[in-house]
């Protein structure tokens, strides 16, 4: 890989000296500081973003673009501390063709790569529930494969309690349609993300989702019988 730009601690440390400061006056004074070490997740994430288009087409135009704004916005929240106290950022796919989404957070302690489809809508859910119910076994195989396993483990996401409104409770894909959320993820350690390694390891894991992303983007682009509705 040509680029090896790595996670400095010192971006980690800073994370925990806002959680225990997360106040404006703080931050004020410690700008510089965030702001020095915002550049190094923004390179982090350009090299990220320019590996990863090497397999996929991307929308995000950079680096700096993909990484969150750490301003919160408590407008309605109880939570009135207006720093996050994470690194985060996403990856958009290009094109209605394309659907899915990679995100990082990086946080002392939790850190994560996941992606994809966090909130779909109902036409959407419907599809990929018609979908499992007509085919389960093309979405088992990819969530079964080693790959797959080795590096999300399992499917997760929020689930129904019980089957979707013209399921029966014994279909045999009972299990993938109770899903109201599609989400893969791979945590990390502290050591992993400060490694020399982790851009290797994050481009690996990002790729790992490329077989589920691609038949889902397949269900939710075609009807029922195939047919493209692009």
């Amino acid at each position: 890989m040509e680029n090896q730009i790595t996670i400095p601690k010192s971006s980690l440390d800073f994370l925990l000296q806002l959680k225990s400061n997360n106040n404006k006056p703080w931050f004020e004074t410690n700008k510089p500081t965030y702001l020095n070490e915002l550049n190094h997740i923004e390179n982090f994430a350009g090299a990220l973003l320019q590996e990863l288009s090497k397999t996929d087409v991307l929308e995000t135009a950079s680096g700096k673009k993909s990484v969150y704004r750490i301003y919160r916005d408590i407008r309605f929240s109880k939570d009135k501390t207006p720093f996050k106290t994470f690194w985060g950022g996403s990856y958009t796919r290009a094109t209605a063709a394309r659907r899915g989404g990679y995100y990082f957070h990086l946080e002392q302690g939790n850190s994560f790569l996941a992606g994809g489809f966090w909130g779909p809508n109902a036409a959407d859910l419907k599809r990929i529930r018609t979908e499992f119910g007509h085919d389960p076994e093309s979405m088992k195989k990819i969530l079964n494969s080693k790959s797959f396993i080795d590096t999300f483990g399992t499917l997760q996401g929020e689930q129904l309690k019980t089957a979707p409104k013209g399921f029966d409770v014994n279909h045999e894909a009972i299990d993938l349609l109770r899903y109201k959320q599609f989400l893969v993820m791979k945590r990390f350690t502290d050591d992993e993300v400060l490694s020399p390694h982790f851009l290797e390891q994050a481009l690996e894991t990002f790729k790992n989702m490329r077989p589920f992303f691609d038949y889902m983007s397949e269900i939710l682009t075609t009807d029922i019988n195939g047919a493209s509705v692009l």
